[in-house]
């Protein structure tokens, strides 16, 4: 079961890319679009706990900073996402998590990956933008992100429930 997993979780990874890439620029606010990729992996962190988590938001990092149009240097959103992985996965509980929960932690996991993302570029000077602007930025991101989460989150949990269910100890 842990190869169809992982095949199941490297398709919705590519496909959240995908259209994080190519259909959500077109709804961007201020130049910021939606990291479906970090709904992803927040949701498996919610569900399957921090290791898969941290592997997810490795692989969904690298696609993110490899996938055009990408103006940054790549492994900024690798340790982002790893890192929104494996605190998403440390906040999980063995119950099914409330909606208030949910939301708390994509807001806090949007926060985190997009400030560290922006710490970042700050310390490469990756493009070397002012403290307001990258506030900014990070504002808008977590309001984005918290806006998909009724849309994105259920399905993403869902499927990595059914996926592999809870183990039960002996």
């Amino acid at each position: 079961m842990t190869l169809v997993r992982g095949l199941v979780a490297l398709l919705v990874l590519f496909l959240a890319v995908v259209l994080q890439a190519s259909l959500f620029p077109h709804f961007a606010w201020d130049g910021v679009v939606p990291n479906l990729a970090l709904l992803v992996v927040g949701g498996a962190g919610l569900v399957r706990g921090p290791q898969f988590a941290c592997t997810l938001g490795f692989v969904a990092g690298v696609l993110i900073d490899l996938a055009p149009p990408a103006d940054h240097v790549a492994g900024r959103w690798a340790l982002a996402l790893v890192v929104v992985g494996y605190l998403a996965g440390r906040i999980r509980h063995d119950a099914k998590p409330t909606a208030l929960a949910v939301v708390a932690v994509v807001a806090a996991s949007s926060f985190i990956g997009t400030s560290i993302f922006a710490l970042s570029g700050l310390l490469l000077r990756d493009p070397v933008v002012g403290v307001p602007e990258m506030l900014e930025v990070i504002l808008i991101a977590v309001v984005w992100d918290i806006l998909l989460t009724p849309f994105v989150l259920p399905v993403v949990m869902t499927l990595f429930r059914r996926l592999e269910p809870p183990r039960v100890a002996y």
